[in-house]
């Protein structure tokens, strides 16, 4: 992996970049990122403020946020995924649609899960999970809200809206709770409701030297934007180009 555009000043002032090599005509060459070790990277896809939300996607150069069989997991590879799980033990919670949360098969783990749902159904591969580790934001009308409350905990079910949940509010209740660090994994109806409301501070997008072709899911839904982005980093690794966007 090597870093196409290095990243933001850190803390200490200096600039993450990985370890610089001068080629036979005297230029600067960036070295590939199996030189960014794992601390450079860190620091690298550190937040600069918080509460601070990113958004996490890896997509097909096509734009297809999925492959064949639904899941993005059957699109990403070794760089993505070691991005994927530095940016789940850099955040606090993550932040997913039901229906993504269903299609990926998420289960509980170190870090605690908020799930999005208009219905309030908790999904199979998330129930039983021990208290706290599961989290619910819907609305006042889910048909589901009592099972929800009855499996998950009255405290960690928030009522944010009537008939949509209040995105801008989900974030602030979710800082308000302890969890400043939030990753979204989507999906593209999630992703385009918090673009609508304002709340996303980072896109990260991963994109694969793949195209699938077909009508596959992409990363937003559909929903009319105008969203201008500012890139903040750009690593490659053998085609692949990871992206961080600043919204």
């Amino acid at each position: 992996m090597r870093a196409l555009i290095p990243g933001r000043e850190t803390d200490t002032g200096r600039p993450v970049r990985p370890a610089t090599d001068v080629s036979s005509d005297g230029r600067a060459a960036v070295t590939t990122a199996s030189d960014l070790t794992d601390d450079q990277l860190t620091e690298l896809y550190a937040a600069p403020r918080r509460p601070w939300l990113r958004v996490n996607f890896v997509s097909t150069v096509d734009g297809a946020a999925t492959g064949a069989d639904g899941r993005s997991g059957s699109i990403n590879n070794p760089a993505d995924k070691r991005v994927f799980h530095l940016l789940r033990r850099l955040c606090d919670v993550v932040v997913v649609g039901a229906g993504t949360a269903r299609a990926e098969g998420y289960k509980p783990g170190r870090t605690p899960i908020c799930v999005v749902s208009l219905s309030g159904s908790v999904p199979e591969t998330l129930r039983g999970a021990a208290p706290g580790r599961v989290l619910m934001a819907t609305v006042s009308s889910a048909r589901g809200l009592a099972e929800a409350r009855s499996l998950l905990g009255e405290e960690n079910v928030m009522e944010l809206g009537a008939d949509q949940v209040d995105l801008e509010a989900l974030k602030s209740e979710l800082s308000g709770r302890g969890f400043d660090d939030q990753l979204s994994e989507g999906g593209p109806h999630l992703f385009d409701g918090m673009l609508a409301a304002g709340v996303v501070d980072e896109l990260c997008d991963t994109q694969v030297p793949l195209m699938v072709g077909g009508t596959h899911t992409r990363m937003t839904a559909g929903l009319p934007l105008d969203v201008r982005l500012s890139l903040e980093t750009l690593l490659e690794e053998n085609g692949t180009l990871l992206a961080r966007w600043f919204v």
